[in-house]
């Protein structure tokens, strides 16, 4: 009787399953809106005027706040006022930014005092790709606190129970929002004759998860009301410290896990903005919608292997040896697009290329974020979580902007690239608004730069290892305790 009192609720599985059902469903939403543009990035030269620059800028802009300090200071209203408030803000932020970003794109606001102000400076960049980048600024704010927000509350939900493995299959659920919209998004384009409806579309889908995080913030009070105490409230008694965010800085491992972080992720993301365009470059005379076809199925491999991932590493360990299987992968997979692909034109080897970098997505995270709590206390994992984010968002934040000035340059002299170009200003000089025009970049450079990403990545998980060998940070060993 007493130990039926004592209970919790996150003592029931089914509970705390819906609880991470419920979390996953707001990060499944928040993915698909991050990459609904990926898979029609070659429409949107043609339709937006969006030159590969514009589009790098438009994709870096999604961390630029981050960087500039917004995630310390995610990290610091986590830690102080809980995953609750956090949580619901930042889902708010990601369906404002979206918003601002739907109308910066549509025909509302063409011809808009904002947009001639918009297009009288830094005339290199359109008014809706700046427009557009402002909104995705702050759904970037959002996103990246949310990220935050649910490995944090996974923790407390799953303490002592299966964390990996939760922690994978939110991973896994998420990702499969990068499935749906690289399924949907083309052919809602092509149907509907518009890159703007796909991105409405991801709005409404984005409220829908603010929804569903507000009714788990009612799960979690229920559970800190069964605890005796309200853990919202004991998080902000607890006076935060500059120098809790000093003690994590000085931390080595820290470091080591937060460069191997950035340095992989900047290999990942990026690659995924402009991979659907990357196949129909390197498998010629293929549209759009078939090459978003094939490049839907890079999460997928992750997503049916993370949550058995995150079971293994609860019930068996070995983390670090699965980073650095995850970073020889990556390093292959990236040299295979560079260049087995464009010589032999094999869909079927870019298929699958594609489903092993997936695999690869899935044995860096499963084995990476289960390894903070074990270097960090947890009074200040919030804020670990937070700066690690904050360190990857510099990646994030540069590489597009790179890669899309590298694209560019590096087909400055390509006739191909040229001609085509050159038919779009024709077309649009006699009143076609859309052009149905491909631009057939050369991809080599690009992908040559992610292959070299992935082997600094390599280089660091390889010295994770060492170290955990020599410190015993337990990162080999399992998470459930016998």
């Amino acid at each position: 009787m007493t130990q039926a009192i004592q209970k919790k609720l996150n003592d029931s599985a089914f509970a705390r399953w819906t609880a991470l059902i419920l979390i996953a469903s707001m990060m499944f939403f928040g993915y698909m809106f991050v990459d609904v543009m990926a898979p029609i990035k070659s429409l949107l030269e043609p339709a937006l005027g969006w030159s590969s620059t514009a589009y790098g800028t438009y994709r870096s802009a999604e961390y630029f706040l981050n960087v500039c300090g917004f995630l310390i200071v995610a990290g610091i209203i986590l830690d102080k006022c809980g995953i609750r408030f956090t949580g619901t803000l930042s889902a708010s932020l990601m369906v404002i930014g979206a918003s601002i970003k739907l109308y910066g794109i549509s025909s509302w606001f063409v011809g808009t005092g904002l947009e001639s102000w918009l297009d009288s400076w830094w005339t290199a960049i359109p008014a809706s790709a700046k427009m557009a980048s402002l909104g995705f600024m702050i759904f970037g704010c959002g996103c990246e606190m949310a990220g935050t927000t649910v490995s944090k509350a996974i923790a407390k939900w799953f303490k002592g129970k299966e964390m990996a493995l939760a922690m994978g299959l939110e991973m896994a659920i998420a990702r499969l929002g990068v499935f749906a919209v690289f399924s949907f998004s083309p052919w809602i384009a092509e149907k509907m004759g518009s890159v703007v409806v796909p991105v409405a579309f991801c709005t409404v889908l984005l409220i829908i998860g603010l929804i569903f995080y507000l009714i788990f913030c009612v799960m979690d009070r229920k559970l800190d009301k069964q605890a005796g105490t309200d853990a919202e409230e004991e998080a902000a008694e607890e006076p935060f410290k500059i120098s809790d965010i000093k003690v994590i800085f000085s931390s080595h491992i820290f470091w080591v896990v937060a460069l191997l972080c950035v340095l992989y992720y900047s290999a990942i993301f990026p690659f995924q903005a402009y991979g659907a365009e990357m196949l129909q470059c390197n498998l010629s005379g293929i549209s759009a919608k078939t090459a978003s076809s094939i490049f839907r199925w890079f999460p997928i491999g992750a997503a049916i292997i993370t949550p058995f991932l995150g079971n293994f590493l609860d019930r068996k360990g070995k983390g670090a040896t699965m980073l650095i299987w995850g970073a020889l992968l990556l390093i292959v997979c990236h040299l295979i697009f560079a260049f087995v692909v464009p010589a032999t034109g094999s869909r079927l080897i870019a298929y699958i290329t594609i489903i092993v970098l997936g695999v690869s997505f899935a044995l860096v995270p499963a084995a990476l974020w289960p390894s903070v709590p074990k270097i960090i206390e947890e009074r200040v994992l919030g804020s670990a979580y937070s700066l690690i984010f904050w360190v990857q968002n510099i990646g994030l934040c540069l590489v597009p902007l790179l890669i899309g000035s590298v694209l560019d340059s590096s087909n400055a002299a390509n006739p191909a690239v040229i001609a085509a170009k050159a038919e779009i200003e024709q077309l649009k000089a006699q009143g076609v608004q859309a052009p149905d025009v491909f631009i057939p970049y050369n991809y080599t450079v690009p992908l040559v730069i992610f292959a070299c990403f992935g082997v600094a990545a390599l280089l660091l998980a390889l010295y994770l290892k060492a170290l955990d060998k020599k410190k015993h940070y337990g990162l080999e060993l399992p998470n459930i305790k016998k």
